[in-house]
Order: C-alpha cells, then structure tokens, then sequence
C-alpha cells in the first residue's frame, strides 16, 4: 500500500532509543523493515529544537547533527514544534515539605502538527494507509477521522514499553520497536550532504 509515516521524534527518542547504542537511528531503514509489504511515499518527522541545559551543553549541536543525518533521506520532511521554558512552583518530595521554584520545560506543536498534516494527508488523498510512530493517546481523534471519515486504515509503529489502551482498538496494527530493528536501522557513522562529510556525535 501507498503509505505516508508520521514520526513524533520526542516519543520515538524517550521511548526507544534514549540511553542506549541506537541513537543513530535511519528512520526509513527502520521503517522499511517494519512495514516491508508497504510503498513508503513520504516520512514526515515532528520535533522541536531543544534548549541546551547548563550540564549538557552539547544537546543542542548533537541534534542538529542528527536532523542533518535525518535530512539525507530524500522522501523525509521536517516540521517544528516549539519549546517552552518557565519558572514554576512544585512541591517538594516527602519527607520535606514546602514548595521549591524549577525551571519546567514543554515540547509544544508536535502533536498538533503531526494531526494536522495526517488529516490533510487524508483529505487530499496523498496515502492509502497512514502509520504513526508513536504512543501518544492524544492522537486518538485524528485517527478516528481518518479511519471512519476517510476510510483509510492507520497503524501504529509503537516506541513505548507497552501500547495505549486508548489507542489500541482504533487502528489496523501495531507494530514493536525492539532493540534487534534498531540495531539494523543506524545509518553509516559518517554521512556526506551538500555542505560536505559529517560523523554520528561521539558520545552516541
């Protein structure tokens, strides 16, 4: 089947590869060993531009890198989501009491623009079968829509330990991202673009 990918980076990257060998990760590749009966027309990757913290000044310039790797696949487009940064009061764990100020962070956009392009994708009739990359119950809506006013089946490429109970009876299949597809989906430790050669970060 003619399918579009819709990827949710930040739940793809916490769920399966975060603080492990397979950061490297060549989305297509994993995508085509999951979904090997499949016409993979367009990957569309979701994500936000990280704020480097004081003990990781690196963060920042390590994804770069990797959305510079992720730009080599020709039928992959990125869109932005934001982060938002500010001060809050939260309670302190017991036993200590009273409240603390912290700095909390929020990835804001991706999932509404990962809905929006899946719901546009159907209206225009670009797929025949959508599949998400992620875990996120908030994307139960978008789904339904495609699924029963579209008439298009979705599937779910799951990144998380166990799959939403929310999201389960509402698509066509979930498929497990385990440690053996990572392994076989990195791409090559150095990439060359138009700007010339790159290598994957060290401490990757």
């Amino acid at each position: 089947m003619k399918a579009y990918i819709y990827v949710d980076g930040l739940n793809l990257y916490y769920g399966a590869v975060k603080g492990t060998p397979y950061r490297w990760l060549d989305i297509a590749a994993l995508c085509r060993l999951l979904l090997p009966r499949d016409d993979i027309l367009q990957i569309k990757y979701f994500t936000a531009l990280v704020h480097p913290r004081s003990y990781d000044p690196d963060q920042r310039t390590r994804q770069q890198t990797y959305l510079r790797a992720l730009k080599t696949i020709p039928n992959l487009s990125i869109v932005f989501g934001s982060f938002l940064a500010h001060d809050i009061m939260m309670p302190l764990a017991p036993p200590a009491t009273g409240y603390a100020k912290v700095i909390k962070t929020e990835e804001k956009g991706s999932d509404v623009n990962l809905a929006t392009h899946l719901l546009m994708d159907a209206f225009d009739n670009t797929f025949e079968i959508a599949v998400i990359v992620s875990n996120d119950s908030d994307l139960l809506e978008p789904i339904r829509v495609v699924t029963n006013r579209f008439k298009k089946p979705v599937g779910l490429i799951n990144p998380q330990k166990n799959p939403s109970k929310t999201l389960l009876p509402h698509v066509a299949f979930i498929k497990q991202i385990r440690a053996g597809v990572l392994a076989k989906s990195q791409f090559p430790i150095t990439l060359t673009d138009a700007r010339g050669a790159f290598s994957k970060p060290p401490s990757w």
